[in-house]
């Protein structure tokens, strides 16, 4: 999806029109008090002259919008959702919003309210990593303010969403796993009620039924919530007999934890895994990672829900998913060692 005014002029243009900051400019948008009548003249000027979001600054003095729109996301300590706060806020302070943002802890039945919290915070409008997959209390938000989705899509619910693709890349990675002589691919996931743990799966699974093989289910390990939980799976399997030859993990979270694992238990087995992260490639560990801007997906995120914002006197745009694509990246060289890596189907 492609802002609405993507490549016009910006909120910096009109400060460096009119000789203020940013930051007054926005004061100015919102009819903020302390700002000189000097200075208000100033910026109107330019932004007529630029023709900047003449929609938004008529809707922000009319309507006297509070300028802030909310997030949500699920575990504010994973980079991931750090890397989508940040873009969020970037395409936010373009626009002259403020963002507040909350962290529901994965905690689905915290999730309403944070909400309830934001929507009384006045904010003009959410975006929400959902915990779980009820989404009634969205419905019900939606009411008040528009919501867009990020990372996981809607459930019952006639709203905007950006996604990642979950299944291309789980299948993509896997299949680069497969080529290198590896059947006894162990899969490493999070719960599978979660949009992205079950997409995951579908798409390790898939990538076995191009090749003509069938996952060993004593293989398949979901549920896993932190590094931890992914570590004690991985030992376990290590610890079986007929042990797995490579790993698929669905986040960097469970790759680390089975990264630990290796590491504790001298083995050495190819990963594969959702999410790039800080030292991958110095690991010196064979890595196939699937990696994307999660940047962007918080970009396209408010880019959407300032699009509806900036479309509130209007009918309504028909709800839109946008995908935010995937590749994948290689460190290190694929393990040599032949009778670890026989196929046994």
């Amino acid at each position: 999806m492609t802002a609405r005014r993507a490549g016009g002029p910006t909120m910096h243009d009109v400060g460096r029109l009119a000789q203020v900051s940013a930051m007054t400019v926005s004061r100015v948008l919102k009819n903020a008090p302390g700002v000189s009548e000097a200075t208000r003249e100033k910026v109107f000027a330019a932004v007529e002259e630029l023709g900047y979001r003449r929609n938004q600054t008529a809707r922000s003095l009319r309507l006297g919008g509070s300028g802030m729109i909310g997030l949500v996301v699920t575990n504010l300590a994973n980079p991931f959702y750090s890397r989508l706060a940040l873009g969020v806020q970037e395409v936010a302070t373009e626009y002259g919003f403020r963002m507040l943002l909350s962290n529901s802890a994965e905690q689905a039945d915290r999730e309403p309210g944070l909400i309830d919290g934001l929507i009384d915070h006045q904010v003009e409008g959410l975006i929400v990593v959902p915990a779980g997959s009820r989404q009634q209390h969205l419905a019900a938000a939606m009411r008040h303010v528009p919501v867009v989705l990020a990372a996981r899509p809607p459930a019952g619910l006639d709203t905007d969403c950006v996604l990642v693709e979950d299944f291309h890349g789980a299948r993509e990675a896997t299949a680069c796993l497969l080529a290198d002589g590896h059947s006894r691919i162990a899969f490493l996931g999070n719960p599978p009620a979660l949009y992205t743990g079950a997409e995951r799966l579908r798409g390790f699974w898939a990538a076995h039924e191009e090749v003509g093989i069938e996952p060993d289910h004593a293989l398949i390990r979901q549920g896993l919530t932190d590094s931890a939980a992914a570590e004690r799976a991985t030992l376990e399997l290590l610890g079986q007999a007929d042990r797995p030859t490579a790993l698929f993990c669905t986040n960097n979270r469970i790759s680390q934890g089975a990264i630990r694992a290796l590491y504790k238990s001298g083995a050495s087995l190819p990963v594969a895994g959702f999410d790039d992260f800080d030292l991958s490639d110095v690991l010196g560990l064979p890595l196939t990672l699937v990696s994307y801007d999660a940047d962007e997906i918080g970009r396209q995120a408010a880019r959407l829900l300032i699009d509806r914002l900036e479309h509130d006197d209007e009918a309504p745009p028909a709800s839109r998913r946008v995908t935010v694509p995937t590749r994948v990246v290689r460190y290190g060289a694929p393990s040599t060692d032949d009778a670890d890596r026989s196929p046994r189907v």
